[in-house]
């Protein structure tokens, strides 16, 4: 998620982008990404924080929905509603919370 995250960053606008280790876990146990952006006050500048930071506010609502979190799961399909580019596959819900209990002890 961290490289979808930082290339679609610098696709919509972001000034700088990069991926590094570390962030807060330890040196080598994660890849994370981060970006820079220069607010001039020009409009240029207010359609690339715009188009920017939705996309990676979006992107990690939407970790958070398939990770089973359902205030972002409702909160992705209302950002989808207010924006149709806004594409975002939504986790389908195992019916019997059991489940994967009995298929991880066989």
């Amino acid at each position: 998620m961290a490289v979808q995250n930082c290339i679609g960053d610098s696709f919509r606008g972001a000034t700088w982008v990069a991926l590094h280790n570390g962030g807060g876990v330890g040196w080598g146990e994660v890849i994370n990404g981060g970006f820079g952006l220069v607010l001039d006050g020009s409009n240029d500048a207010s359609d690339r924080a715009k188009s920017m930071l939705a996309w990676d506010v979006s992107n990690g609502v939407a970790r958070r929905s398939w990770s089973g979190n359902a205030k972002a799961e409702e909160t992705i399909c209302r950002a989808m509603k207010e924006d149709d580019r806004l594409k975002v596959t939504i986790p389908h819900h195992v019916e019997d919370p059991g489940l994967l209990d009995r298929v991880l002890k066989k």
